[in-house]
């Protein structure tokens, strides 16, 4: 690539995330049903046929800031992991991993509105959401699976009408764990979702006061339900 070349691709990574920092803001200020491209370029000085050159709809804009989020929280979760891996407990890593959810979203509350909370009428999520969005619950497969390998995992029981329901979950997500586990997980990955938007959306006010540690209790008790074994 020449000096020019190399210039121009700075140049343009640099007006890309001046966008979407400008859309974040008006994430924060309108949400994101009122986020409108022409009112973007109008806070950057752009005209509008300059920024469709970035981002040609709003669905596209909106796009990447889905992906962005989904991956600024996968990689909270991925990093939260890395820092226990050598010497914790599998349920020690799940609620690490739990507890960096958490504070990502409270740091960030509108971009996880964005993602976890009321979906945006007229737009679609696109295939390329897909992957950013299965990071954590990724992350929190494999806690569960190097448990199972080393055998400190004691699986779950499973009610009968749910039987061919997990065993379906386990032969799509995770074919080398047991049904009852492939539900439990679904499950837990569920509730963990519930009690950050909970505490996101301000659904816990005068019914939890000291959430941090009941956050943590909570997560402990859905290690305990995918079979994660407590240290202690």
């Amino acid at each position: 690539m020449s000096t020019v070349q190399g210039a121009r691709a700075r140049a343009r990574i640099e007006v890309t995330e001046a966008i979407k920092d400008e859309a974040r803001k008006q994430l924060a200020a309108d949400g994101a049903t009122k986020l409108s491209l022409r009112a973007v370029a109008r806070e950057l000085g752009m005209v509008s046929s300059a920024l469709y050159r970035y981002f040609p709809s709003r669905d596209d804009l909106l796009t990447a800031l889905i992906v962005d989020a989904y991956d600024a929280v996968g990689e909270a979760a991925e990093h939260a992991l890395a820092e226990q891996r050598a010497a914790a407990s599998p349920a020690t890593r799940w609620t690490a991993v739990c507890r960096a959810v958490r504070t990502w979203a409270l740091a960030h509350p509108h971009e996880y509105a964005l993602i976890y909370g009321s979906p945006v009428p007229g737009y679609t999520a696109p295939e390329a959401t897909i992957g950013p969005a299965a990071r954590v619950g990724l992350v929190l497969i494999s806690i569960v699976r190097d448990a199972h390998q080393g055998k400190g995992i004691a699986p779950p029981p499973l009610a009968a009408p749910v039987r061919a329901e997990a065993e379906r979950m386990a032969a799509d997500f995770v074919p080398d764990l047991p049904p009852a586990v492939a539900v439990a997980l679904v499950a837990a990955w569920s509730q963990l979702f519930g009690l950050v938007s909970f505490e996101v959306f301000g659904q816990f006010h005068r019914v939890v006061e000291d959430r941090e540690p009941f956050f943590t209790h909570a997560a402990e008790q859905l290690a305990r339900s995918v079979g994660l074994v407590l240290p202690g």
